[in-house]
């Protein structure tokens, strides 16, 4: 499958997740809308923090690939089980509550940067997702369960395309003697 048929099959069912019977609901409190306009201001952030983090360190070890696989995945695999369970929102929204899609992309993000850089910077990231979730309950979009299995998969697929970043990998010459004769090679070294 080549890379634009694949984005668009992605786009497409991006689009199609918003599908869903749409019903009055009760308007939410103030302290409930600030943790959904919260909320859904860290489900954009914390991707662009993860995939900008990949420059910031002057990642060349293919950072920005694996954090695209694992955020791509993540969508693909969200929308397709929204489309699939037709779970109704519990404020009656919609029919596509299951996982949630918030939760996935922020826990996949927190994982990436956890798994590639380390817990200096996870936990925070992981504070984040965790709220991310949250916002998503107190905003009556999603149950417990919604957000636990978003928040699994955006780990899950994280952590298997996700590779720790080694600062010390790097190029280097070296030379030395071999039965009196001056070698010199290269030599990259991996974490």
């Amino acid at each position: 499958m080549t890379k634009k048929v694949f984005l668009k099959l992605v786009l497409i069912l991006v689009f199609l997740s918003g599908k869903g019977i749409v019903q009055s609901q009760a308007p939410l409190n103030s302290s409930q809308q600030f943790h959904k306009t919260s909320g859904d201001v860290l489900v954009g952030l914390l991707p662009a923090v993860a995939l900008t983090s990949t420059f910031i360190w002057k990642d060349k070890q293919k950072g920005t690939l694996q954090f695209t696989k694992s955020f791509m995945s993540t969508v693909v695999v969200t929308s397709v089980l929204k489309l699939i369970i037709d779970k109704e929102r519990p404020n009656g929204e919609s029919l596509n509550s299951f996982p949630s899609g918030h939760t996935s992309i922020s826990f996949a993000s927190a994982t990436f940067i956890q798994k590639r850089y380390g817990w200096k910077y996870g936990i925070p990231a992981y504070v984040l997702a965790s709220y991310v979730g949250f916002s998503r309950i107190e905003a009556k979009k999603h149950d417990g369960w919604d957000v636990l299995a978003g928040a699994a998969i955006g780990y899950g697929f994280s952590y298997l395309f996700t590779k720790p970043y080694d600062k010390n990998a790097q190029l280097q010459i070296t030379s030395g003697v071999l039965d009196d004769t001056p070698t010199f090679g290269f030599r990259y070294t991996f974490k």
